[in-house]
């Protein structure tokens, strides 16, 4: 024999250990992808959902009198989280024309309170803190930081739809919470 030579060495035989490392290991790989991909799923997945509009009938365009504020009330459905509720909500809707509707959110951009038109000077007035709007919505006078939110709307055969939101408050920008 050949002592200086090296002998190639064959491959080690399958051991019963071997075999349970490999084993473990697929499937420990396989548990973690049957529960990371819902995991995953469930951090990104709300980024690509889009938000359903949910669309409300509120009233007939003909019986809102025009250049008059009109406070009209509608039921909405109301869902956060698990919970479905019917809820009666009111708006603000001003009609200058037969396609020119105005639709303002009941609650003033201070700090939340409800304000109301009053007739006697022709402008909306929060009775908290004192912010005056005018009738297209623009601050007067007070502490509030932006003129009034104004809400989807849209008119399809003589009735007057609106998707109900709600938005930061205190603050300069129009942000849907």
């Amino acid at each position: 024999m050949d002592e200086g030579r090296a002998h190639p060495e064959s491959p080690p035989e399958p051991t019963r250990r071997g075999f349970f490392k490999i084993a473990i290991g697929v499937l420990a790989a396989f548990g973690g992808l049957v529960l990371g991909i819902p995991l995953i799923g469930s951090l990104i997945g709300p980024a690509f959902r889009k938000k359903p509009t949910r669309w409300s009938r509120v009233a007939k365009v003909d019986a809102l009198p025009v250049g008059q504020p009109t406070s009209v009330s509608f039921t909405d459905r109301s869902s956060e989280a698990y919970l479905r509720e019917t809820v009666v909500r009111n708006v603000w809707v001003v009609r200058r024309s037969a396609t020119d509707i105005t639709v303002y959110s009941p609650i003033c951009t201070h700090l939340g309170c409800r304000y109301d038109w009053e007739p006697n000077i022709g402008r909306f007035l929060c009775p908290c803190h004192g912010s005056l709007f005018s009738l297209d919505g623009k601050v007067l006078a007070g502490p509030a930081p932006r003129p009034l939110d104004t809400l989807p709307m849209k008119i399809e055969s003589g009735d007057l739809y609106v998707e109900w939101e709600r938005f930061e408050l205190g603050i300069s920008g129009k942000i849907p919470v």
